[in-house]
């Protein structure tokens, strides 16, 4: 089957990314979401996006009106049921998408492929809270999914080989590179990257070193644009934290256990650049 026409469940920071790489690509996008200010937020960031690619010259203003007229903004699931493959990236609540992939077997026609963005919820879990669970897959975009070129594509058990060989195939038409990965805690990049920012953690925690020689050493030692630090901050330090929890609650190894100074900063609201405070502040 070739895909034609992308739903996105969730207009947030993953969801309103994932809108913009399809609709440049050349995919018309149906973007929907409950709450009408996400939904509206997203699509202005989308619009921003686009200026400043116009601004830098890499789009003209004629590329704007095409790319922006590809993309429908909905309230309603049932705006879906004509799509190809509806990828979903909705808040990372193992209930809330079950439900949601109830409703898409419902809605969605049987040749729909089914995707979800999570970065580190069981696959089958959520596939098997519906009839079809063979067409459901993960698709983990990274954010901020338009520059990132890495998409985890997640296999159950229970995968139709064929729907991931065209899922794999219409994210490689997204100018991205496909790594497949089993249905794991943490797939495979949240599995390795995690540890590796928690024990900077523990390390600022201790006192162990400060916040700057800590990614200074690896930035300028390692060659990494950023430290282990600023990634947390660029991730969302309440996100990482979800993610950690989750690991660590399926594998129980400790080295996935969140930090305590990591609970204070997620409770203190103190989440990283969308808070404009994390372990640095942005302004």
């Amino acid at each position: 089957m070739e895909i034609k026409q992308v739903g996105i469940i969730g207009c947030g920071t993953m969801g309103s990314g994932i809108v913009q790489v399809c609709a440049q690509s050349g995919y018309p996008v149906i973007v929907s979401d409950i709450n009408e200010t996400v939904l509206n937020q997203g699509l202005k960031l989308i619009s921003a996006n686009l200026d400043k690619s116009v601004g830098k010259g890499k789009l003209t203003p004629e590329n704007k009106r095409l790319i922006a007229g590809r993309i429908k903004g909905t309230n309603t699931l049932l705006d879906l049921q004509g799509c190809d493959l509806v990828i979903e990236a909705a808040v990372e609540n193992l209930e809330l998408k079950k439900r949601l992939f109830g409703e898409l077997d419902n809605i969605c026609r049987p040749q729909t492929i089914l995707a979800t963005n999570t970065s580190c919820l069981s696959i089958t879990d959520i596939a098997v809270s519906t009839r079809s669970p063979e067409r459901i897959i993960g698709m983990h975009f990274f954010n901020p999914a338009p520059l990132m070129l890495l998409v985890e594509i997640v296999r159950t058990l229970i995968a139709n080989a064929a729907i991931l060989d065209q899922a794999k195939a219409f994210v490689q038409s997204l100018g991205k590179t496909v790594v497949l990965a089993q249905d794991s805690p943490g797939f495979i990049v949240n599995r390795l990257l995690t540890p590796y920012i928690l024990d900077a953690i523990r390390l600022l925690e201790t006192n162990s070193a400060t916040r700057d020689d800590i990614d200074n050493s690896i930035k300028l030692g390692l060659n990494h644009p950023l430290g282990p630090l600023a990634t947390a901050d660029l991730i969302g330090l309440d996100v990482l934290y979800f993610i950690a929890k989750a690991i660590y609650e399926e594998l129980r190894e400790p080295q996935y256990i969140p930090p305590l100074l990591l609970k204070k900063m997620v409770a203190a609201g103190w989440i990283g650049r969308k808070s404009k405070k994390g372990f640095y502040e942005y302004t």
